[in-house]
């Protein structure tokens, strides 16, 4: 699952500075996954969509283990949620619902954003910044028709629902994000 460009000698992301390969890569895949499941339990409740730490999950384990690793981890937290861990937004487990839309979404936010991490989308504040917002236009470009289909919203209802109020907390989840990436890479060059 390494990376190209690591595999060439230089570290792609940030996971490829730990030693190892398919142990530690199985470890990285459990450990997003994990990491995901424990951010959805910090609950803000709002209907029909909480705000949670999910998405700040999602975006710092995408650009820190890479496409692969990324979507693998998101897979596998989508797909451990539907065998009934309580580990979605609220405690919630199993497949559909308003939200399962975002869930979906993730995957698609962890192949995007660890693409972009790759090529170098996590070097910087304002790279990373990017990174992370189109990383968080995919996960609402999923979550939006599901949010719809399920409560019968119409567009400007689902926006007013699923996307308005957390404008601003994945604003602070990008700028945190923003801040630590380009961090940890100036750490590890040391």
């Amino acid at each position: 699952m390494a990376n190209a460009s690591s595999v060439a000698g230089r570290p792609a992301v940030l996971s490829d500075l730990i030693p190892g390969s398919r142990v530690r890569d199985l470890a990285l895949v459990v450990g997003g996954a994990g990491l995901t499941g424990l951010a959805a339990q910090l609950t803000f409740p709002m209907w029909p969509v909480p705000f949670t730490g999910q998405t700040f999950a999602v975006v710092l384990v995408s650009a820190a283990l890479g496409m692969n690793r990324a979507v693998l981890s998101m897979v596998l937290y989508m797909l451990v949620g539907i065998a009934g861990v309580p580990w979605f937004a609220e405690g919630a487990s199993g497949f559909g619902g308003a939200t399962f839309g975002y869930i979906i979404g993730f995957i698609a936010a962890a192949a995007l954003v660890g693409k972009l991490a790759e090529h170098g989308g996590d070097r910087t504040v304002l790279r990373t910044t990017g990174t992370m917002i189109l990383g968080n236009l995919v996960i609402y470009a999923f979550g939006l028709p599901v949010l719809i289909a399920v409560t019968g919203l119409d567009l400007g209802g689902a926006l007013a629902a699923g996307v308005t109020p957390f404008l601003i907390g994945d604003a602070l989840k990008i700028a945190v994000a923003a801040g630590l990436l380009p961090a940890a890479w100036k750490l590890s060059r040391r």
